[in-house]
């Protein structure tokens, strides 16, 4: 299995991002950068055998269902919010 480096890895997940969900650039930057943040990536920077094709398949699909999640429980407690309001 052939690695990549830190930032070719980075690369393929967001390419992966937008071929899989559609997504345009700027929307897959933002959710790699957002995972940074989270310091998703630190053990993919740590240890190279975790930077390949495959796993960022893996990584890409962890992160969009992570998002989804993330809105559907916020539509969740503002639907909560708005209905306690009536």
């Amino acid at each position: 299995m052939t690695t990549l480096t830190y930032e070719e890895y980075l690369d393929e997940v967001t390419t992966v991002l937008t071929e899989l969900y559609d997504l345009d650039d700027d929307a897959a930057i933002k959710l790699v950068v957002a995972a940074q943040d989270a310091e998703f990536f630190v053990p993919h920077d740590a240890h190279e055998e975790m930077r390949t094709v495959e796993q960022a398949k893996k990584d890409a699909v962890t992160l969009f269902e992570r998002k989804q999640n993330r809105q559907q429980t916020q539509e969740k407690q503002q639907q909560r919010v708005r209905q306690q309001k009536k």
